[in-house]
């Protein structure tokens, strides 16, 4: 915890990148982890994000997650969350890179976020493109309905499903801060979805250094200034 503090104490521009790791501290389940998505047996992970799925049936995206994209305003940011807002308004971390739909580090203060798949604040008609709140969406979804425009066409939300890219204006906002830091924080990510796994190795090729903090290995641990496993543990005490 000494190096860890120290790291960020000696830091000259820090940002962080974090996944689903971060938010299970606050009672949202994360994607692959013991207790994760790709573990529940009421729900096939893979179908439940499949454009092709969704615009073929969208009740099963809108029925099955329910219980933990729009009960979101049950859920407070973790200690993480926390944490890293009060980094940046100390003025030591510059930017947030998440790979989480959760809105939580927005939540939790912090100004500057990056969201690598998308958020959920908005939803948009695939017709006629008018915008719907993720307030409206959410309180249809929890009566056991499936949201559709005036129009008669799907609702979809802002969020990146498999089958489509990522935002290249966020894409290029990510590598170019993580190029620019010497210090990256990484949490609570297995770092396995690509293309957004890739974000730290330019933190890596620019010099900088990367503090990994996760609940299981990683392809880059090898290369880690710092290797943590707890991140509750990590983020306890203040770090400044």
């Amino acid at each position: 915890m000494d190096k860890f503090r120290k790291l960020i104490a000696e830091s000259n521009s820090c940002a962080a990148f974090t996944g689903a790791g971060v938010s299970t501290l606050s009672g949202i389940s994360d994607f692959r982890g013991k207790n994760g998505i790709y573990k529940r047996r009421d729900i096939d992970a893979e179908k439940l994000f499949d454009l092709d799925y969704f615009l073929e049936d969208p009740s099963y995206y809108y029925s099955h997650s329910a219980d933990f994209i729009y009960d979101i305003d049950s859920k407070e940011p973790g200690i993480v969350h926390v944490r890293l807002a009060e980094l940046e308004k100390a003025g030591k971390l510059k930017t947030v890179i998440t790979q989480n739909i959760d809105m939580l580090h927005q939540r939790a203060g912090s100004g500057d976020v990056i969201e690598l798949h998308g958020s959920p604040l908005h939803h948009h008609c695939l017709s006629c493109r008018r915008e719907y709140c993720f307030e409206y969406i959410a309180e249809i979804v929890k009566t056991g309905k499936v949201p559709s425009c005036s129009c008669g066409g799907i609702i979809k939300p802002d969020i990146v499903f498999f089958g489509e890219g990522l935002s290249e204006i966020a894409v290029e906002r990510a590598i170019e801060t993580a190029s620019s830091v010497d210090l990256l924080l990484v949490l609570g990510s297995s770092l396995v979805v690509h293309p957004a796994a890739s974000i730290p190795l330019y933190t890596i090729r620019n010099g900088g250094k990367i503090v990994i903090v996760n609940d299981g290995e990683t392809h880059l641990d090898d290369y880690a200034a710092l290797r943590l496993n707890n991140l509750e543990e990590t983020f306890f005490a203040p770090l400044l």
